[in-house]
C-alpha cells in the first residue's frame, strides 16, 4: 500500500510568523514490499533490448514468479516527482518507440508461430491427427481462390508433426488446423493462458488480448467465420492478439508437464515451496491417469468443473504423452540441425534450452513484394514484422521459461532467439544464489 504525506495548518499573523497550529494529520508509512524480480536479470534484459522496442519475460515455471519483466525503451519516472518539464513530457510523448507502454502486459500482438506449440497440442488432445500425421509442403497451399503461403517458398516437402513444429512449416499447420478448427484452438490456448490477464488486480493497466472463436466474430463484427481465417489463426496470425508476459506463461505451463500455475512479482510468504508444488502435480497427474483409465468422460468433467485459484496445479491436458511430444518438438525447433533457432542453440547440457520462433506479420504481403524478397533494412521499421522467441530450460529438468519480443525486428530466429541464448546461461548461474535469497526473503516477511 502506497503511504500518505502528513499535513500541518498553521495560523499566521501579516509578517507570515506562526501564531498557532490548527491541524495535523500524521502521514503513514509505505507498506514493504518484496519483488521476486532479479535485478541483474533484469539489468540484463535492460542490456539486451537497448535501442530496441519489446519486451522480456522470465518466469519460474512452478511457482510462477516472475524473475524479469522487462518492457522497452522506459522512461526516467523522477522526472514526474515534482511536475514534468515541458521539454521532458514532449519528448517522451512523441517518442516514435512510445515508452510510456508496458509492452509486456499491455502490448498487443499476434503471437505468430509461437502459438504453434499449443495448436499441436490441442489438435493431439482432441484426437484430430496423430503424431504420424504427415502433409506435403509444396510451399503455397490454394482453397477458395485464395493462396495460404508457407514461410519457405520451395517448401518443405513430406513433414509430420514433429517436424512441422521443427522448421515451422506453415502448410503443415494450415491443414491441422483446418481439420481442428478455431472453436478448439480457442478453449486450449485459454487454457495455457492466452486471451485472459495474468495478473489479478496488480496492474490496472493490463490487457486482456484476444483468442477469437466463431461465436466472438458473430457478437463483436456481426460475421460468420470463414474457413480461411482458421488457417491464419493456426499461424498466430489474424484476429489474434496476445501479450508477451501471456505467451510467457503459456510456455511455463507446458514445461512444467502441463499443469496450472498462478505468476506473482511479489513475494507471498503463504506460497508453495518449490518441493510442495511439485508434489501437488504428482498428486494430481495421478489421480487424472487413474480417472482416465477407469472412464474417459471423468476426465473432461475433472479439468472444467472449477475456475479460479483452485485449478492451481491441476492438469491442463487430457494425455501427458501429447505435452511430452510437443516439449520434445520444441527441443528439435532448438537443437537439432534443421530447427528455426538451431544457431541460439547451447550445447552445454547444464544451459541447454528448447524454444519456438515466431515471426508476426503487421501488414500483408503483395505479391510483389514477395518476388522482391527485401532486406529488413529496405523495409519501412512500422511494416517489419515482429520477432519473436519462447523457451523454457534446462531441458533436462526444466525450471524456467522466457518469452522474448522485438517489435518491428524482423524474424523471430535471428532477432528474438539469440536473445534468449545470452540470457539462459545468467538465469541458470544465478539459480542457486536466488533460491538462497527467496527463501531467506520470506522467513522475513
Amino acid at each position: 500500500m502506497i503511504g500518505s504525506n502528513g499535513i500541518q495548518r498553521y495560523e499566521v499573523n501579516a509578517y507570515g510568523k506562526r501564531i498557532n497550529q490548527i491541524d495535523f494529520v500524521e502521514g503513514k508509512k509505505g507498506t514493504n514490499i518484496k519483488l521476486t524480480v532479479d535485478t541483474k536479470i533484469q539489468a540484463q534484459c535492460n542490456e539486451l533490448l537497448k535501442d530496441k522496442a519489446g519486451s522480456i519475460c522470465v518466469m519460474d515455471i512452478y511457482t510462477g514468479e516472475l524473475i524479469a519483466m522487462h518492457s522497452s525503451p522506459s522512461f526516467n519516472p523522477n522526472l514526474f516527482l515534482y511536475g514534468i518539464s515541458h521539454d521532458n513530457w514532449n519528448e517522451i510523448l512523441n517518442n516514435p518507440k512510445k515508452p510510456l507502454i508496458n509492452r509486456s502486459i499491455q502490448g498487443l500482438y499476434p503471437p505468430g508461430s509461437t502459438i504453434k506449440p499449443i495448436v499441436a497440442l490441442s489438435a493431439l488432445e482432441n484426437d484430430v491427427i496423430s503424431t504420424k500425421f504427415k502433409v506435403n509442403c509444396t510451399g503455397k497451399t490454394e482453397m477458395y481462390g485464395q493462396t495460404y503461403h508457407c514461410w519457405k517458398d520451395t517448401g518443405h516437402g513430406i513433414v509430420d508433426l514433429r517436424k512441422a513444429l521443427q522448421v515451422s512449416c506453415d502448410t503443415f499447420f494450415y491443414e491441422m488446423s483446418r481439420r481442428l478448427g478455431v472453436d478448439r484452438l480457442n478453449l486450449t490456448a485459454k487454457k495455457f493462458g492466452l486471451g485472459e490477464k495474468v495478473f489479478n488486480g496488480t496492474y490496472n493497466e493490463e490487457k486482456k488480448g484476444l483468442i477469437p472463436s466463431t461465436q466472438w466474430k458473430k457478437n463483436a463484427l456481426g460475421r460468420g467465420w470463414v474457413l480461411g481465417e482458421t488457417l491464419i489463426t493456426g499461424i498466430g496470425q489474424g484476429y489474434m492478439q496476445t501479450t508477451p508476459l501471456q505467451l510467457c506463461l503459456m510456455t511455463a505451463q507446458l514445461a512444467n508437464g502441463g499443469f496450472k500455475i498462478k505468476p506473482k512479482i511479489i513475494y507471498d510468504k503463504k506460497s508453495d515451496s518449490y518441493e510442495k508444488i511439485k508434489a501437488e502435480m504428482e498428486k494430481n497427474r495421478i489421480e487424472l491417469l487413474s480417472d482416465f483409465q477407469q472412464d474417459d468422460a471423468l476426465v473432461d468433467f475433472s479439468l472444467e468443473k472449477k475456475k479460479g485459484d483452485t485449478d492451481l496445479y491441476k492438469p491442463l491436458y487430457r494425455n501427458q504423452e501429447n505435452v511430452k511430444f510437443v516439449l520434445e518438438a520444441m527441443f528439435a525447433s532448438t537443437n537439432e540441425v534443421t530447427g528455426t533457432s538451431y544457431s541460439s542453440r547451447i550445447n552445454d547440457k547444464k544451459y541447454q534450452f528448447a524454444g519456438k520462433t515466431g515471426t508476426s506479420q503487421v501488414k500483408k504481403i503483395t505479391e510483389i513484394q514477395r518476388e522482391l524478397d527485401l532486406d529488413i533494412s529496405q523495409i519501412p521499421y512500422e511494416e517489419r514484422d515482429h520477432a519473436l522467441y519462447v523457451a523454457f530450460g534446462p531441458y533436462v529438468n526444466p525450471r524456467y521459461a522466457l518469452s522474448v519480443f522485438v517489435e518491428h525486428g524482423g524474424a523471430g530466429s535471428s532477432a528474438a532467439a539469440p536473445l534468449a541464448k545470452k540470457l539462459f546461461k545468467t538465469i541458470i548461474d544465478r539459480h542457486e544464489e536466488r533460491e538462497k535469497i527467496r527463501e531467506k526473503s520470506l522467513m522475513e516477511i
